[in-house]
């Protein structure tokens, strides 16, 4: 008898327990290729994300490309307060990025009809067409890599990637766009 990565058990040794004992191991060895091709492929997608970002990072700052993303997926003017807490940073510190972000022509500040306390942060349409460009560019160079598989091994790939999604309670839109994406 073998166990499921092919070594033969020595018997001499308990028999049945050393059996376990060795499909376990061999459990964990798949599991750790696993990962490590799970790794592989995610590098692969960071060199996708790393590529369409790379022009943008030339006219902002990672930090910077994140606030716009995040007031993209809101699709309206954000307060401040909200803004810094959705990046986690101290509000301080993301009124020197809204600075700068303002002074670039990327966001607009505005006082809040509701309450003049707070101050509410719009996105440009200058900001808008750049999360839409790296948007764009990073679909297109998905699409690259797509149409390069068989359709047999497109559909792995999207099963996979879906079930990864499911697999790994896929982030929500505001732990996405701390990230950029």
């Amino acid at each position: 008898m073998y166990d499921s990565i092919g070594v033969k058990p020595r018997t001499d040794l308990g028999g049945e327990a050393v059996a376990r004992s060795a499909d376990r191991i061999g459990v964990y060895a798949r599991a750790a290729a696993d990962a490590d091709a799970v790794q592989t492929a995610s590098r692969a997608l960071l060199g996708v994300v790393a590529r369409s970002l790379a022009p943008a990072l030339e006219e902002i700052s990672l930090p910077q490309f994140r606030v716009l993303v995040i007031m993209s997926a809101a699709g309206q003017p954000m307060r401040s307060g909200d803004l810094a807490a959705a990046l986690g940073v101290h509000p301080s510190t993301f009124s020197r990025t809204t600075n700068r972000l303002e002074t670039g022509g990327w966001v607009q500040r505005a006082e809040n009809p509701d309450s003049r306390r707070e101050t509410l942060i719009e996105l440009q349409p200058q900001g808008r067409r750049l999360v839409d460009t790296v948007t764009r560019r990073r679909h297109d160079e998905i699409e690259k890599i797509l149409d390069q598989a068989t359709p047999a091994a497109r559909r792995q790939i999207l099963a996979g990637m879906q079930a990864f999604a499911v697999a790994s309670s896929e982030p929500g839109a505001v732990e996405l766009a701390a990230l950029g994406m």
